[in-house]
């Protein structure tokens, strides 16, 4: 069975925050890891725009009910309905994680995959006790695979 990999982050991040995610989302793909995500903007389009282009597969957890609100690199939009609660499904649905950058609903993703046990590679993000911090995609993804 492939690996899922959950990406999370912010909709409204610094360009170098973009750059990370779609790294990431690049190095994903080439390693044949489905990604998961929320399918919106930002880091969340980012990472899968990088998979994508690397002919990775994207599933985006949508917050509301219409799955036209996917961002075009999603590969399957899943519309949830349920807001932010739909960061539990994220985390759930991931092996591990990756976060970058983010605010508060990255927090609660974070917290979330922590209280389940899931490793979490932070990327300029929450510097929390149990979020393993990485200094460039290439070590995040290193990390989140091991």
């Amino acid at each position: 069975m492939q690996k899922i990999i959950g990406v999370i982050g912010g909709s409204f991040v610094e360009q170098k925050y973009l750059d990370l995610a779609f790294e990431v989302g690049r190095l994903l793909a080439q390693k044949d890891i489905i990604i998961v995500c929320g399918g919106l903007g930002g880091v969340m389009e980012a990472v899968c725009k990088g998979a994508s282009e690397n002919d990775g597969l994207t599933v985006g957890l949508l917050p509301a009910s219409d799955i036209k609100m996917a961002n075009p690199y999603v590969k399957i939009p899943l519309a949830t309905g349920m807001g932010s609660a739909r960061n539990k499904i994220i985390v759930e649905s991931s092996q591990a994680l990756i976060a970058i950058a983010g605010a508060y609903g990255t927090l609660s993703e974070i917290a979330l995959a922590l209280d389940t046990g899931k490793k979490v590679i932070g990327l300029g993000t929450w510097d929390i006790p149990g979020v393993i911090k990485a200094g460039s995609a290439k070590e995040a993804v290193n990390l989140v695979l091991e």
